[in-house]
């Protein structure tokens, strides 16, 4: 006979999984022996009055059956009847597999198996297996039962039962549908199904029909399997199979609640629970209460859940079901949990957890030990919560329970993720989310999303967290996960409300609060009315925000959520604190300490004890607020190292820029109250460890050859995504240089992102595993005392700026000594260096000797640039005399020369009087000044932007990530006005005498992201030795099939609309339509004629490629020289870059395009390398970290300086900046800073070259020696 077995997947999923055990009760054929006939008789009697028991299937039946078949074996045996005798123990082991005690099953079938061999019944034979299968089918051995049940095919094949190979292909069918191998289970149920209609056994075949529909439902194809299931349903009703059909409905019932039709889903159980009581299905009845109990839970209606779960409890312990019993107790857990009442939850699951373990049923015991941990999350007992996790996760891949295998992994990252251990969280759920589509399961690939994009919020990416959050949010509405759904919506609202958008972040919050409360998460909806506090508190409504957070407390407290309790009370506390009730909101900060560290959120306690230093600075008690703080970063800064991702590690570290600020303050505010403490250096000290970390981690790498130890597919794998990355940029330069359709864009776009994001992850792989990365000391930033031993000379000056909100500070460091000032907030003075920046980069704005008058809007343009000046020069201007300047910037000042800044007093701004100059004594001296619209620029020449463009079409925009300006007008009419007439007088020049210096006349000018950047840099020099030869230089390369140096170029004189449209459309894309700059042959020939030939190498045309730049050869140079077009992409900055030879000399398409990421894969030793390209010194901004872009790139591959400039230069004035440049350097032996230094002052001199714009972009980055 054929039995139904149902299996319980998934947290109370309960799956009516059809698996065809046969035990195959037969008549055996008698012996003639007479002597045996009174044992045979006794025997058969006992037989069937156990057979009797057995098909009741009752609690108590099932039990009073085994020892009738246990008196039954022995009299059989007594007669001598070996068939019979192996018949009783089989359904022997048969009762023991229906009561789940499946070792002892395992006894009594071993014990038939040799009886059935020994009489050679190949039949009996395949049964035993058949059932051995089952069990350890059963038991998770999933392996184990394969080898039984191949073992038991070919017998089946052998005695012609074709019903029975059936059988068994069905359970082979089962088991790889459980392991997870979909495919295989379907050949194997393909192979089943046309055996089962050949032999007429229509209720076999509306069984695998309805197995089949199992698996198109696990693989997501909701709709083929119901196709199937309604194959099989008209079936069962014909061959009066009433509990196959109630098992059908059943499963159909399952689909509809997978699809979020929660209504229809609750139609079909309806309909098969009366079947399954009709038949007396207790068993059944059980299982459908059970997923009835299951579709109220998901309905957030968790009383009436309840209710049938408990209707289904007595019946499970009626039939002897303790693997059902076991479910069912876990599903009750469930729901309490959900209630919040996580001790009664607890409960049932320690009920359910022996009983699953003694049945065998490891997938359960694993379901019901990671909702176990679930509790103890929850409470905030991460460590205890990851033991529970960590015992289900291996039975979960023992058993092939793909899904449960995800859900345990989701639940491991969130631990990992509330421990602040954001990088171990992604890796998790990294691990899910495919684990998640495979099984298509999607209500679970929305919540790994959600979590995804909850990883990468608190990390300070927002856009990439919403990205995930909109993928989840149409999945949570497909399935009918209206608490998911609310979860995500809050998600969202969090997101626009780290924008600034607030009232976009309400909108989300007020949907996502309803759900909640309609759903009864009253957890869920805790977090929501904290969220909206939140708001109302940065809206300064406070108390509202009040309303809100006290709504929310009681609720963290009744579902145990002890972590969202510390985090709502520090919220309280913060709202009093700027009501001004300082020990009021002491109390709060008091009672929310010991639960952050209690359950071990440290991000938690870090924003605490900021919060509670902020307090006690605001009431005088400055030491005591500096040991909180400094507590707090030792905790930022633990967290920031178990990020491995360098990218992430950037963005958590530019999130907690405002806790460092407040340090580096609340210093600064002790070093004024107590001036010979050493504060001043401690606060130096802070401001390093601000800045440029992660720079100096891989400064720190660059040398350690981390990919030693790695597993060699991790390396493979990451030479095959550079490569793929390569093979991308010549499609898209195919793609997009000639006739395309948006989507196609859009679509290769798309593409090379996530080959990037792919790079990216990969290489976060091999540091994480890298045994060499581990060994690695985390470089530490230097204090005031290793800045003057290790850093600096007599000569040598460093000046290190901190921007803050409130006040600014510098820093003015030399060998012996410091002083710190206090300067304007950093909005002051951005919007000062904002526009020094955009007068900077226009060609009309000047540095010249002029006398009399001028016109009143140059002395506007004026007095901003000595406002600038004055703020940051004059506090320090006594110090400066003729030393070398170290500039360690920030924010707005990264992008401004210093050179071009005058010399505090030489500004010359008075009112509307602007005093003349002479120019005695010093070079360089003069006013700035306009030239004025209408006056003649000659012809445009190019320059060496990323597009190609004529000067006369330059964009004014700074082309950096939070700029927040730009200028519209065209070149040379910056502040332009008319001329004044007779009626208004022009003011008249100052009696006085005023010289207006550049800071570069008295002074060299180095920059660096941090000084510690320079002390790194020394130590991997220190053992270096000098390349041999002096220089390396690619030039003039070629960019269009147009090029007159293309073979059988179809060049045209006019170019049609549609070309230039095209090459619009390449533009903005990124890939070009350039003009060829010649100014750059020009310079490089110019150097050229410096070094001998033997001593340099260099690459011109269609030589200036890809491949000469990678060529291991160049390591062998002591400067590379690049003069090309510089690509900015401040949004990724890894693709900016240097364009070199597009194409080939037949004028193929070719890879020109040398991006950050290939910069950092390459070995350039160079003792400087130059970029004479327009912007190469830009990136994107980011907070705490600097500008991102290609110097660091160039400082990975090996070069301890680099040139490079800070807006789209001149052809020409570079190729002119750069022949002086290396004259100086190469011919009278100046270092690369002097020579720098004197080539600007002599162009600086010159009327040709005098404006800033032309001399002032080139700025040295690193070693200045």
């Amino acid at each position: 006979m054929s039995l139904v077995f149902f299996s319980d997947v998934g947290v109370g999923i309960v799956r009516a999984s059809e698996v065809n055990g046969s035990t195959a009760v037969q008549v055996a054929q008698q012996p003639d022996d007479a002597s045996t006939e009174p044992n045979r008789a006794a025997a058969e009697q006992v037989f069937n009055e156990g057979w009797e028991l057995y098909q009741q299937g009752t609690a108590e039946s099932l039990p009073q059956a085994i020892p009738k078949f246990e008196q039954a074996a022995i009299l059989y045996r007594q007669a001598g009847d070996k068939d019979s005798e192996a018949l009783s123990l089989l359904v022997l082991g048969r009762v023991y597999d229906d009561l789940g005690e499946k070792q002892k099953a395992l006894e009594f079938y071993n014990q038939a198996l040799p009886l059935y061999q020994a009489v050679g019944d190949r039949g009996g034979e395949a049964i035993t297996l058949n059932n051995l299968g089952g069990v350890y089918d059963d038991l998770g051995e999933k392996q184990k039962a394969l080898e039984f049940y191949n073992q038991a095919l070919p017998l089946y094949q052998a005695v012609g039962d074709r019903r029975g190979e059936a059988t068994t292909l069905n359970n082979l069918g089962a088991v790889y549908n459980s392991l997870g191998e979909k495919q295989k289970a379907l050949e194997f149920y393909n192979q089943a199904l046309p055996l089962l209609r050949a032999v007429g056994d229509r209720g076999g075949e509306a069984r695998t029909l309805s197995n089949i529909g199992l698996v198109y439902s696990d693989l997501g194809e909701k709709q083929k399997a119901l196709e199937f299931y309604n194959q099989a349903l008209p079936l069962r009703r014909v061959v009066g199979d009433r509990g196959g059909e109630a098992t059908t409905l059943s499963n159909i019932g399952l689909v509809y609640s997978d699809l979020g039709e929660k209504q229809k889903a609750l139609e079909f159980y309806n309909q098969a629970l009366p079947l399954r009581r009709a038949v007396g299905d207790r068993g059944g009845e059980a299982v459908t209460l059970s997923n009835i109990g299951l579709v109220y839970s998901d309905l957030g209606e968790n009383q009436k859940a309840l209710e049938f779960y408990n209707q289904a409890l007595p019946l499970r312990r009626a039939v002897g079901d303790r693997g059902g019993e076991a479910a069912t107790l876990s599903n009750i857990g469930l729901v309490y949990s959900d209630l919040g009442e996580k001790q009664k939850a607890l409960e049932f699951y320690n009920q359910a957890l022996p009983l699953l373990r003694a049945v065998g049923d490891r997938g359960g015991e694993a379901t019901t030990l990671s909702n176990i941990g679930a509790v103890y999350n929850s409470l905030g007992e991460k460590q205890k919560a990851l033991e529970f996790y960590n015992q289900a996760l291996p039975l979960r891949r023992a058993v092939g329970d793909r899904r449960g295998e995800a859900v345990t992994l989701n639940n491991l990252g969130g631990v990992y993720d509330d421990l602040g251990e954001r990088q171990k969280a992604l890796e998790y759920y990294n691990q899910a989310l495919p684990l998640r589509r495979a099984v298509g399961d999607r209500g679970g690939e929305a919540t790994t999303l959600s979590n995804i994009g909850g990883v990468y919020d608190d990390l300070g990416e927002r856009q990439k967290a919403l990205e995930y959050y909109n993928q989840a949010l149409p999945l949570r509405r497909a399935v009918g996960d209206r608490g998911g759904e609310a979860i995500t919506l809050s998600n969202i609202g969090r997101v626009y409300d780290s924008l600034g958008e607030k009232q976009k972040a309400l909108e989300f919050y007020n949907q996502a609060l309803s759900l909640l409360r309609a759903v009864g998460d009253r957890g869920g909806e805790a977090v929501t009315l904290s969220n909206l506090g939140g708001v109302y508190d940065s809206l300064g409504k406070k108390q509202k925000a009040l309303e809100f957070y006290n709504q929310a407390l009681p609720l963290r407290r009744v579902v145990g959520d002890r972590g969202g309790e510390a985090t709502t009370l520090s919220n309280i506390g913060a709202v009093y604190n700027s009501l001004g009730e300082k020990q009021k909101a002491l109390e709060f900060y008091n009672q929310a300490l010991p639960l952050s560290r209690a359950v071990g959120d440290r991000e938690g306690e870090a924003t605490t004890l900021s919060n509670v230093a902020s307090l006690q600075r605001s009431q005088g008690n400055l030491k005591e607020a500096l040991t909180l703080m400094e507590n707090s970063i030792t905790i930022i800064e633990d967290l920031r190292t178990k990020i491995g991702s360098q990218e992430l590690r950037t963005s958590y570290f530019a999130t907690v820029q405002g806790d460092y600020q407040f340090y580096i303050d609340l210093l600064m505010q002790l070093h004024q109250e107590n001036p010979n403490q050493g504060y001043d250096a401690l606060a130096l000290h802070a401001s390093e460890r601000s800045r440029a970390r992660s720079l100096l981690e891989l400064l720190t790498e660059a040398n350690a050859d981390i990919r030693q130890g790695v597993e060699p597919q991790l390396v493979e794998q990451e030479r095959t995504l550079q490569q793929k990355l390569d093979a991308i940029e010549k499609r898209r330069v195919e793609l997009l240089s000639g006739n395309h359709t948006p989507q196609q864009a859009t679509a290769i776009e798309q593409e090379r992102e996530q080959l990037l994001s792919q790079y990216r992850d990969i290489q976060t792989k091999i540091r994480t595993t890298s045994p060499r990365y581990a060994a690695l000391t985390q470089p530490e930033p230097l204090t005031l005392a290793e800045i003057q031993q290790q850093i600096l000379d007599e000569d040598t000056l460093l000046l290190q700026y901190s921007l803050g909100s409130e006040r600014s500070y510098l820093w003015a460091v030399s060998k012996t000594s410091i002083n710190s000032y206090k300067l304007p907030p950093r909005e002051e003075i951005e919007a000062a260096a904002k526009q020094f920046y955009e007068l900077l980069k226009t060609p009309g704005f000047q540095l010249e000797d002029t006398r009399g008058s001028i016109r009143v809007e140059n002395v506007k343009a004026n007095k901003a640039v000595s406002q600038l000046s004055e703020m940051l020069l004059t506090p320090v201007a006594e110090q400066l005399g003729n030393k070398r300047l170290l500039i360690v910037g920030d924010g707005a000042l990264q992008y401004i020369p210093f050179a071009a800044l005058p010399v505090p007093g030489t500004s010359g701004e008075d009112g509307d009087c602007v005093p003349s100059a002479r120019g005695k004594g010093l070079v360089g001296a003069g006013l700035f000044r306009f030239r004025q619209a209408g006056e003649s620029f000659g012809e445009p020449a190019p320059t060496r932007d990323e597009q190609g463009l004529d000067e006369s079409q330059l964009p004014h925009a700074i082309g950096l990530v939070g700029a927040g300006f730009s200028i519209s007008q065209p070149a040379g009419e910056i502040l332009a006005k008319p001329a004044l007439t007779a009626d208004k007088p022009a003011p008249t020049a100052c009696n006085e005498e005023t010289k207006i210096i550049p800071l570069l006349a008295n002074n060299e000018i180095v920059n660096l992201p941090s000084a510690t950047t320079l002390g790194i840099i020394r130590q991997e020099q220190a053992t270096r030795k000098t390349a041999p030869k002096a220089i390396a230089i690619l030039a003039d390369p070629v960019f269009s099939s147009d090029d007159e140096r293309v073979t059988n170029n179809k060049q045209k004189s006019d170019r049609s609309l549609s070309q230039q449209i095209l090459d619009r459309s390449a533009r903005e894309a990124d890939i070009g339509v350039w003009r060829r700059l010649p100014g750059t042959r020009t310079e490089a020939e110019a150097i050229m004629a410096l070094v001998p030939d033997s001593e340099r190498v260099q690459g011109f045309d269609f030589a200036a490629n890809r491949q000469m730049i990678t060529n291991p050869e160049l390591s062998n140079y002591r400067i590379i020289h690049l003069a090309t077009h510089g690509l900015l992409n401040s949004i990724n900055p890894e693709l900016s870059g240097v364009v070199l030879s597009l194409f080939d000399e037949q004028g193929n398409s070719q890879n020109g395009f040398l991006r950050l990421h290939d910069v950092f894969n390459l070995n350039l030793p160079a003792e400087l390398v130059v970029l004479s390209a327009c912007q190469t010194g830009l990136g994107q901004e980011v907070k705490g970290e600097g500008l991102v872009g290609l110097t660091r790139g160039f400082m990975y591959a090996g070069s301890p300086r680099v040139l490079v400039s800070l807006w789209n230069v001149s052809d020409a004035a570079t190729a002119e900046m750069m022949k002086r440049f290396y004259r100086k350097m190469l011919e009278e032996g100046l270092s690369a800073t002097a020579a720098l230094r004197t080539a600007q002052l002599e162009m600086q001199q010159e009327t040709q070259w005098k404006a800033p714009y032309y001399w002032a972009a080139f700025t040295l980055q690193g070693e200045w020696k």
